[in-house]
């Protein structure tokens, strides 16, 4: 009998999670059935999105359920299959769970190449986050060489890639992060123009003022709240805001309200929200373009791995808190 940990959703959080709302539990590992592959789960991936997925509201993904495991973004190794197309030993990554093993309809997870460095890379750069970034600023901000992107949140999953992307099509680029070290990886290791510590700028709008002294065309938004209220006062005539995620608003019982949104109406500003699993039909688009510029040196990344299935809430709740500094993943097992 192989053993299987898992983390399950106990309870619904109202504002903050913390680790009342997770349950491990140990029990035999399921079987495959017809058509289905079993996985030893090495890395799964833990995003912001998830947060929103432990309301019990409508949404653009279905809710976590109380009582089942968590879901989540995995790379692994089959070691049973009940599908042709899959064989023991082949390495995939899909959706599957929080868990040491998950049972996967074979159709529903992807042979991967275990050549690309770490298995991470496929929960990053070569992954979700990476392309959510790669679709916003390809679909919405169309950036300009020569023209201001900024990017907030710009060390983590996304941000990091999005900045990137913007330098490599000529842009002036500027980021934020909450504190002095992030701050210096965007600035110092990704090349970003210039970057600011939002947690003590002397307030928002001087740290952008500071940052982006033309203006900003394009805001690559990962954080709403006031730090949009204060972007859209900085914001130029015809400026895109890709609205990718809005983490400051997440775990407040009543979200903040925003109030220099007539800005947009004089400016002929253009703000669109987006979801990157509507853009599959890119994927491999984007696969042969990051894997180039990744094989170029264009392109870093940096990650930030949390040990062991049993620290995942953990390191759940200190991504939501801006604890994690780069791509938060968890390893579960070795590659």
């Amino acid at each position: 009998m192989t053993e299987n940990t898992q983390i399950l959703f106990k309870s619904r959080p109202t504002g903050w999670v913390d680790a009342s709302h997770f349950e491990m539990v140990k029990g035999p590992a399921a079987e495959p059935g017809p058509g289905e592959v079993q996985v030893r789960n090495i890395f799964i991936s833990l995003d912001p999105y998830m947060r929103g997925r432990m309301r019990d509201q409508k949404s653009y993904t279905p809710g976590f359920e109380l009582g089942q495991v968590l879901q989540a973004g995995a790379v692994g190794e089959v070691t049973a299959s009940n599908d042709p197309s899959l064989a023991v030993g082949d390495l995939v990554e899909g959706r599957l769970g929080w868990e040491s093993y998950s049972v996967a309809k074979a159709a529903n997870v992807n042979k991967v190449d275990g050549n690309v460095g770490s298995l991470s890379h496929y929960l990053g750069v070569l992954g979700m986050p990476s392309m959510t970034a790669w679709v916003g600023l390809r679909n919405i901000g169309q950036p300009k060489a020569g023209e201001t992107v900024y990017v907030s949140a710009a060390s983590g999953a996304v941000g990091q890639v999005a900045g990137q992307i913007a330098k490599l099509q000529g842009c002036y680029v500027a980021g934020s992060a909450g504190s002095d070290d992030k701050v210096a990886y965007i600035r110092d290791e990704l090349n970003f123009d210039a970057a600011f510590n939002y947690k003590t700028a002397s307030s928002l709008g001087d740290g952008l003022t500071q940052a982006c002294p033309k203006g900003i065309d394009v805001y690559f938004e990962n954080v709403g709240g006031a730090m949009l209220d204060a972007v859209l006062l900085q914001v130029n005539p015809y400026a895109r805001i890709v609205a990718c995620g809005m983490i400051s608003q997440y775990n407040l019982e009543k979200p903040e309200g925003v109030r220099n949104l007539s800005t947009i109406v004089g400016n002929k500003v253009k703000m669109q929200g987006f979801i990157v699993s509507d853009h599959m039909d890119l994927k491999a688009e984007f696969m042969a373009e990051m894997s180039g510029w990744l094989a170029a040196g264009k392109i870093k990344y940096r990650e930030d791995i949390t040990q062991g299935i049993e620290n995942a809430p953990a390191a759940f709740i200190g991504m939501l808190k801006g604890e994690n500094f780069g791509k938060q993943v968890v390893q579960i097992a070795s590659e």
